[in-house]
């Protein structure tokens, strides 16, 4: 879970960070500085944000209102010493509120937020040992397009890595002519960019041809296996996909090592 926390008042900043500690949380610290939590957030997909009302060059309100454009799945907490409720908020705004922390806050009613966005926060699970499938919060992803589907695999599989244009093209229309792959090219990653949109799981930052995936809310029994964790490989990797040969290659030699106890 990923969070950001803007408050103008250092003191604040420092309590939060004192109750944060050891929670099992990524967090970042901002103060009323807009264009540094805008850049953030354009290349990081944060969970929750908790927002200070009243700041001197930024309004908590309006930030949250901005934030939704990039992610319309984020949470807020407003940290306010006034009296402030949900009343006071922007319907669409109000509907991604979990709560308010009144200051001077406590740790407790802090880590009863941060229990609650953690179990809001919408996970995706990825099958990759024999045919490829996504879950999310337990329902199979529909794509629109089964080009959009094998880009997406194709981000998983280069688990994290920043996936370019020409490699995907290289991988998904190998034999085709340059000007006519650009074209689906495109095509997929505008379908893939609107499914994702649509389910609410951003979480893909799509540059300028180039896609780089953002794994923190996606779990991936391909990359479970890599790291050792508990995940059967089958033999089997996305088996409808041509470039994933390479791929299960990698795995078995990896699979034979790991028998021998290296």
């Amino acid at each position: 879970m990923r969070i950001i926390i803007v408050d103008d008042e250092m003191h604040a900043l420092q309590l939060f960070l004192a109750d944060v500690i050891g929670y099992e949380v990524e967090y970042r610290f901002f103060n009323d500085d807009k264009n540094a939590i805008m850049k953030y957030v354009t290349e990081n997909r944060a969970d929750a944000a908790f927002l200070d009302i009243n700041m001197p060059k930024i309004n908590g309100i309006e930030l949250a209102s901005e934030l939704l454009t990039f992610n319309s799945a984020v949470k807020f907490v407003f940290t306010t010493g006034l009296d402030v409720s949900m009343n006071d908020l922007p319907a669409a705004i109000a509907s991604n509120t979990v709560g308010f922390l009144y200051k001077p806050y406590n740790r407790d009613e802090l880590r009863r937020y941060l229990s609650q966005i953690a179990d809001r926060v919408i996970k995706m699970t990825v099958k990759t040992f024999g045919a490829f499938d996504c879950f999310l919060d337990g329902r199979r992803v529909r794509f629109s397009s089964s080009k959009s589907k094998e880009l997406f695999a194709l981000c998983i599989a280069y688990n994290g890595k920043a996936l370019t244009m020409t490699d995907a093209i290289s991988q998904l229309w190998p034999d085709m002519d340059i000007d006519k792959s650009k074209i689906l090219y495109r095509d997929a990653v505008w379908r893939l960019r609107k499914t994702l949109s649509e389910l609410h799981f951003e979480c893909i930052d799509f540059k300028r041809a180039c896609l780089v995936l953002d794994p923190s809310n996606i779990v991936c029994d391909y990359w479970d296996y890599l790291d050792g964790r508990n995940a059967d490989y089958n033999g089997e990797f996305m088996k409808s996909f041509d470039w994933s040969v390479q791929y299960t290659a990698y795995l078995d030699r990896v699979s034979i090592l790991r028998s021998k106890g290296i």
